[in-house]
């Protein structure tokens, strides 16, 4: 059987959720399948293309729902994990279907999907999940910014956050997928150690600083709200919790950014704040008005790279809408 994971690319979890789905796929649904590792991107226009669900089972992890009738496994953690009502739909529908409700799962109060799957896994299908605790922990901890402090963030002294860096900023089509395998078959530790993996660190490692740099120079603060924008420095990704190590009194930020594929517009909120938790804005629903999405504390609005003025103007009607908000208490 030939299997082809589809994962949130870029992402520590969305790697972590495809290396934990394969081997417990390997393990509890076939022995001698084969997989094959494809990235997502949360883009403008069209997130998938039909063809290339081409394999013996199509799985996607940590991404949002595709009705595509080729799909045969599915799972997801989002608040916005549905494109539109008609997919809702689908998946609701596809519940009430004990076959297909048996390999599509969705629940927004998991902190990762690896963390989900883990779950499913072991309650529905027998798998043990004891040998992969570790990964488990450090998708939670990346993907649910639990942290100690924003110190702890940056500085990036754990080999998972070294991991996440190397994962966020790749530009080599190949690199992810080749790592997906390790993620479940060595610890963390040993997989940084990789010398395809370890090679890449020290001048990303230089980047990150160049981009705690220049973020510090074009972010303000204001009414509890940072904004900044860094457009005319194109970066693939930078770490997110840089705005909360300069300015940790904000309760929110907007990053304006641009890669090679989009112009981005980040929307989240300090992990350590003080505000209280039941005034503050629903962040994914704030993204889902310009065709974004994510969870209720950080998410991401898509632009097409020559659209910076659309990005921009979206990115100002959020700042306006959060620094309206003043800092919460």
């Amino acid at each position: 059987m030939r299997v082809r994971v589809f994962y949130h690319d870029k992402c520590f979890d969305g790697a972590c959720s495809a290396s934990l789905f394969t081997r417990f796929h390997r393990e509890c649904i076939d022995g001698n399948a084969t997989y094959e590792y494809h990235g997502l991107v949360h883009r403008a226009g069209a997130l998938f293309d039909e063809s290339e669900f081409s394999g013996d089972e199509n799985a996607i992890v940590d991404f949002k729902y595709s009705a595509s009738p080729r799909i045969t496994w599915w799972f997801d953690h989002h608040l916005s994990a549905f494109l539109t009502s008609q997919d809702q739909q689908h998946f609701l529908a596809c519940q009430q279907d004990p076959a297909c409700a048996a390999h599509k799962f969705f629940d927004p109060k998991y902190t990762s999907c690896t963390s989900f799957l883990a779950h499913i896994a072991t309650t529905r299908f027998g798998f043990n999940a004891a040998p992969v605790a570790d990964l488990i922990h450090w998708a939670n901890m990346v993907d649910g910014a639990l942290y100690e402090s924003a110190d702890a963030a940056v500085e990036m002294a754990a080999p998972a956050m070294k991991l996440t860096l190397i994962i966020e900023s790749t530009q080599d089509p190949a690199f992810i997928p080749r790592l997906i395998p390790l993620l479940t078959e060595m610890p963390l530790e040993a997989v940084l150690g990789q010398p395809f993996v370890n090679g890449l660190l020290a001048p990303l490692l230089e980047r990150h600083q160049q981009a705690i740099e220049l973020i510090r120079d074009r972010s303000e603060e204001r009414d509890g709200t940072i904004f900044f924008d860094i457009t005319d420095h194109p970066l693939e990704g930078f770490n997110k919790f840089i705005p909360y190590y300069l300015h940790p009194q904000a309760t929110y930020s907007i990053g304006l950014s641009k890669s090679s594929f989009r112009t981005k517009v980040s929307v989240g909120s300090n992990p350590w704040t003080k505000a209280d938790p039941a005034k503050m804005v629903n962040l994914a629903a704030v993204c889902e008005r310009y065709g974004g999405g994510g969870h209720a504390r950080v998410g991401a609005i898509s632009f097409p790279p020559d659209q910076a003025d659309k990005a921009r103007a979206a990115a100002a009607e959020i700042v306006a809408e959060l620094r309206a908000q003043k800092p919460l208490t």
